[in-house]
């Protein structure tokens, strides 16, 4: 499994950020889960956040992939809540903040 760049906020534990910059090739949702696990301080393959058990990970991954003619989509965000985080993810990154 890859390892995006983090890039983590501590100032005060109620406004804890991680910002996960993604490599290329690694997948929205591999991403995600990696930038989940960073927030939590677990290991991404023994966490407790399932990220399927809120988003598919799959449709997760085509609303960023390539079109069927291999063009570029268009720039977009997806935003969702687990628990008591939001993650924001981005073609290049994936923000994980604590909501409200």
């Amino acid at each position: 499994m890859t390892e995006g760049r983090v890039n983590e906020s501590n100032g005060c534990s109620l406004e804890r950020r991680i910002q996960y910059e993604r490599d290329a090739n690694e997948s929205p949702s591999i991403a995600a889960a990696m930038a989940l696990a960073q927030y939590y301080g677990d290991d991404v393959t023994a966490t407790s956040t399932q990220l399927y058990d809120y988003i598919d990970p799959d449709a997760l991954d085509s609303l960023f992939a390539e079109t069927n003619r291999g063009d570029a989509r268009a720039r977009g965000t997806v935003e969702f809540d687990i628990d008591d985080v939001v993650v924001t993810i981005e073609p290049d990154r994936v923000d994980v903040r604590p909501t409200g």
